[in-house]
């Protein structure tokens, strides 16, 4: 009988000490790892659409409106990347006045009044999405077409 009871007591506490060691996880993954599919869905569909746009249509305006939604909305979209290369182009290229489309179509509202945005501003706009996308995703694809764009308008760089 007391054999019966030790080895009940060895076998129970066998099997308990394992679930044991996992109790100091007390949180999931990093939330900022964490995807929404609904929303990776939808910022994959305004990307194809920023593409169209920026590729085919040569329509800036919507391309740069297309990726700031996507920027503002799903800042941990996991082709960010390609979209901050795309926001910073097209913003360079409306400074230029390249494209199909008037830079003056470009509206924000400051409060309740619409501004529209100067060459400069559009080129500092353009510089600063390709300075996030060189500093924070260093290891994409698009980093090296980024910088180069840089080095073309001799803008500082950030490291």
């Amino acid at each position: 009988m007391r054999i019966k009871f030790l080895l009940l007591l060895v076998f129970l506490f066998a099997f308990t000490l394992p679930v044991y060691a996992q109790g100091g996880v007390k949180s999931g993954p990093d939330p900022s790892t964490l995807r929404d599919p609904d929303l990776e869905k939808d910022s994959l569909h305004n990307l194809e659409v920023a593409k169209n746009y920026f590729k085919l249509k040569k329509a800036y305006v919507a391309a740069l409106k297309r990726c700031e939604e996507i920027i503002a909305g799903n800042p941990n979209f996991e082709r960010i990347d390609e979209v901050l290369l795309m926001a910073g182009q097209s913003s360079l290229w409306l400074s230029q006045n390249k494209g199909k489309q008037r830079p003056d179509q470009y509206v924000s509202f400051d409060g309740g009044e619409k501004k529209t945005l100067t060459s400069q501003q559009f080129r500092e706009m353009g510089v600063d999405y390709l300075n996030k996308l060189v500093k924070d995703y260093p290891e994409s694809q698009f980093t090296k077409q980024a910088r180069e764009e840089l080095r073309m308008l001799d803008a500082p760089k950030q490291q």
